[in-house]
């Protein structure tokens, strides 16, 4: 995914790794787009990381942060559908 975002390749966007917000660390993240991107394993569907990853998401929300999840399969096998779904979100934040 960082091979994708990194250099301002995404609308020339620029996009940062291990990001903080609050107490939070994002993915990645786009200031200029408020977006943070998330990239999420098996291990993320629990119940109980659904209950934190929404609690986060509220939090990041307030911060006018939107959030993109994609399944880490979804990136190895899609990068470039996971790409375009970036650009529908980032792009209306930016105008």
């Amino acid at each position: 995914m960082w091979q994708k975002l990194r250099n301002r390749q995404i609308c020339n966007f620029k996009f940062f790794r291990q990001f903080s917000v609050g107490p939070y660390i994002l993915d990645f993240y786009c200031p200029e787009g408020g977006l943070a991107i998330e990239l999420d394993g098996s291990q993320h569907s629990t119940e109980q990381a659904v209950a934190y990853y929404k609690e986060r998401s509220e939090y990041l929300a307030g911060k006018d942060i939107k959030v993109a999840r994609f399944w880490n399969n979804e990136v190895l096998t899609n990068i470039e559908g996971v790409v375009t779904k970036v650009l529908e979100v980032i792009k209306p934040n930016s105008l």
